[in-house]
């Protein structure tokens, strides 16, 4: 059986068990969710077309997560002035996952879940020797600096440019070069450094000196 249902001003085909990514929707993950805007049903041969909802029908779910879509970049210019602009986005977006299919409107019962059997409380164990103190741990900057490469080595970046990327994790050539363009964008909006990546070439050049490293 299947159902399109409204949500977000887009329509989205479903059944049982599927899982969607729609406009965020305001209820907390874990939650369920009810569609009362079903366009069409579905099963079989049999297709009940609604005008435009079809009566009583309704499509539960379970709110799975809430994210942030792909960094969406746009670029602003105007001929023969100096005006440039550049404006990333990440939209809000909701994971669901498809419950049910209702046609009469009433979602099933949940079954109640199985009662966990205590667990038999453990004997008291012998008191300890009390433990020697933990060794003091390095510095931070100590440890974010052994085996770091010399970032300054890539075009446009400078001693600030490199303290920014120790401080977000990033110390060697072959981090940058196995960066994904989604950790990139995250990595530029974080250092505000949109568009910088793509534009000076670092991960190619980070993979070249990676070689040589």
């Amino acid at each position: 059986m299947f159902a399109v249902i409204k949500t977000g001003g887009k329509q989205y085909k479903v059944a049982e068990g599927d899982t969607i990514v729609i406009e965020k929707l305001d209820t907390e993950a874990g939650k369920d969710v009810t569609f009362d805007s079903v366009l069409m049903l579905g099963s079989g041969d049999s297709v009940t077309v609604g005008a435009p909802l079809v009566a009583g029908a309704t499509v539960s779910g379970e709110i799975a997560e809430h994210m942030r879509g792909p960094k969406l970049i746009t670029r602003k210019k105007r001929q023969r002035q100096t005006y440039r602009r550049t404006i990333g986005h990440k939209q809000h977006l909701t994971t669901v996952t498809i419950t049910s299919i209702n046609a009469d409107g009433k979602a099933p019962a949940k079954k109640a879940a199985p009662k966990k059997e205590a667990a038999p409380k453990a004997e008291a164990a012998p008191a300890e020797a009390p433990k020697a103190a933990p060794a003091p741990e390095a510095p931070a900057a100590a440890v974010a600096t052994a085996g770091a490469d010399n970032l300054k080595k890539m075009t446009g970046v400078g001693p600030a440019l490199e303290k920014k990327l120790n401080g977000a994790g990033i110390t060697t050539f072959a981090q940058i070069a196995a960066l994904s363009e989604t950790q990139i964008a995250e990595l530029e909006e974080q250092l505000s450094l949109t568009g910088r990546f793509e534009k000076d070439g670092w991960v190619a050049q980070a993979a070249e000196l990676a070689k040589d490293a």
